[in-house]
């Protein structure tokens, strides 16, 4: 498989004993199976982790857009946890932009460690006034608010936000801050496990996200 585990919470390198994976920081966990090199065979192993959990990206991808990292959080022949994936390209207004979106049940500290949120899960801050924005999954919109983040809420280097779907979170990780202007402007978001052959176009980066 073309995956290595990690932990989810964290770069820690976990070990393994049976069908055990441990980190040493965060103890027993579910490991987080990460493209070593995001190509399309590592992506094809990664799908077939992740059902039935939906990976979202906007399709068809914008010209010059590439797929640069994704990952599924699961202990091998058991339900996955949380999903991602990560996309960027070129903007007009700010240059080189990444976002990355995760689905992921309560408590998996995924999405917390890509955007750097101060916590694991983004309790009242999700629904507490107006959304900030609204993401388009398929048919569905889905209303998304700012999370937090270890440096405060004043970071300009990231936006991170969330909301609920399906009853599990759905969390944005956009850089810069600003790019959560795209949102409109990519569309609406489709589950890639749906495309079948048409993912044979997809383009990878290999600038892999560093969290």
């Amino acid at each position: 498989m073309r995956l290595a585990p990690g932990c989810p919470r964290c770069p820690a390198t976990i070990t393994t004993a049976g069908s055990s994976w441990r980190c040493p920081t965060h103890g027993d966990v579910a490991p987080l199976w990460r493209a070593e090199e995001p190509t399309y065979a590592a992506f094809a192993d990664y799908l077939a982790l992740a059902r039935p959990f939906p990976t979202w990206l906007p399709w068809p991808m914008p010209p010059d857009w590439r797929v640069n990292d994704f990952g599924v959080v699961c202990v091998p022949d058991a339900r996955p946890s949380a999903v991602f994936l990560s996309f960027l390209g070129p903007t007009d207004l700010d240059g080189l932009v990444q976002m990355t979106v995760v689905v992921e049940e309560p408590g998996v500290g995924l999405a917390a460690r890509c955007g750097g949120a101060t916590h694991t899960d983004p309790g009242t801050e999700v629904g507490d006034g107006p959304p900030l924005a609204r993401v388009r999954l398929e048919a569905m919109t889905v209303p998304v608010w700012p999370v937090t983040v270890s440096d405060g809420e004043s970071a300009l280097d990231r936006l991170v936000l969330a909301g609920e779907s399906g009853g599990r979170w759905l969390w944005l990780v956009l850089r810069p801050a600003t790019a959560v202007l795209l949102l409109n402007d990519l569309g609406a978001l489709v589950d890639a496990a749906t495309l079948g052959p048409q993912l044979v176009s997809l383009q990878f980066a290999e600038d892999r996200p560093d969290w």
